[in-house]
């Protein structure tokens, strides 16, 4: 069984305008007492990892001697076999944050870029300017670390389809190895959500977003770019190893403010404020919930997880996981979605078409099996 883990850093110089992750802006918080319980938080986990990925908020906000501690603990306590992945706002990426990563062996960055049109990254609330994004790379690649990912968002407010196809073409110059591209969802609490329920944020069309959808898909299957998720774009031997965990349905372990975990079967989750969560680890652990995932709950999620990859899901992966055969559960759901062309079947393989990556959540839906 692959071994992985996410640990989340909480702090952000800004917050951004459509972000619902649990974060604070990182001035007065209590950043290094927060190292502290995170670090003894990680103490219980094993030390064998696969894949480790360090996400937020934003792990570049901490300064220099804060990233140092943290990496040089992780790099004594943990052996990790495969992928070191951290996030990056492309602004705080300084020649020094770099290097700590590479003494410590981070070989994998993922840049949060969104867009290289100045006015849409003033309007997300990002720090970072279109200057910044290469200036970011470069210095990463010199620095000696193997992979560089950056995320480009869609279907944001005044965006046109002209814009995406300049967002690619910039990417497409990069020295990077790996694209995700996201549809921006209105998420509940962000600024965002709100401006739009007061009749204050348009957003393209539905058709629109379908566009630019198809255009990014179109336009990176000309490149060295090859769709393995309904998301995510990469070269050869660079795919997210750590992605992929969670769209297997492996377990993995969840360290810090709010963060998920995966272990023995059952789905926990960290308690998110801050200050509870130091609270928390001082007096014994932080988990606030854990829930022991049912059988057709696991099924479910191995459907709807597995499907949003280019190469489905086995046939005999699911009898040799649950004893059953797949079309014995989700048969007449398979025979349905094969007819009206959302979904292929070939052998031992279940595999979304095209047709069915643009209506993904319909067919998610279509394997939930409490409705």
């Amino acid at each position: 069984m692959m071994t992985s883990l996410y640990i989340h850093i909480p702090f952000c110089n800004r917050i951004c305008t459509y972000c619902d992750f649990n974060k604070f802006l990182i001035k007065n918080q209590p950043v290094d007492q927060y190292i502290d319980c995170l670090i003894k938080e990680l103490k219980e986990i094993p030390k064998d990892i696969d894949t480790l990925f360090i996400g937020g908020g934003t792990p570049t906000a901490l300064n220099e001697e804060q990233l140092e501690r943290l990496l040089g603990f992780i790099s004594r306590h943990f052996k990790i076999k495969r992928e070191f992945s951290m996030e990056a706002n492309p602004d705080e990426l300084t020649r020094e944050k770099i290097l700590i990563m590479k003494r410590y062996h981070v070989n994998r960055l993922s840049l949060g870029v969104q867009t290289f049109d100045n006015e849409l990254l003033k309007l997300l609330g990002r720090t970072h300017v279109e200057s910044d994004i290469k200036k970011a790379v470069d210095t990463t690649k010199s620095a000696g670390i193997e992979s560089v990912s950056i995320d480009l968002m869609y279907h944001l407010p005044t965006q046109t389809l002209q814009q995406v196809k300049d967002d690619l073409e910039h990417a497409l110059a990069l020295d990077i190895d790996h694209i995700s591209s996201y549809s921006l969802i209105l998420e509940p609490k962000t600024q965002f959500y709100n401006q739009y329920r007061k009749g204050m944020l348009q957003l393209p069309d539905e058709t629109l977003a379908a566009e630019m959808y198809d255009y990014t898909i179109e336009r990176l299957a000309q490149s060295d770019f090859k769709q393995y998720e309904i998301s995510n774009f990469a070269k050869e031997g660079h795919e997210s190893e750590h992605n992929k965990v969670y769209w297997q349905n492996k377990e993995y372990y969840g360290a810090g403010a709010g963060s998920h975990g995966y272990v023995n079967g059952s789905r926990y989750y960290n308690v998110a404020p801050v200050p509870h969560y130091i609270k928390a680890m001082q007096k014994g652990d932080a988990v606030k919930e854990t829930h022991h995932v049912t059988q057709e709950e696991s099924m479910e999620e191995f459907m709807f997880l597995g499907l949003r990859m280019n190469e489905g899901v086995s046939r005999a992966d699911f009898f040799k996981r649950y004893g059953i055969q797949i079309d014995d559960i989700f048969g007449d759901v398979l025979a349905q979605l094969e007819r009206s062309g959302h979904l292929k079947l070939q052998d031992d393989k279940i595999m979304m078409t095209p047709e069915g990556r643009m209506v993904g959540n319909d067919v998610f839906e279509q394997f939930l099996l409490s409705i």
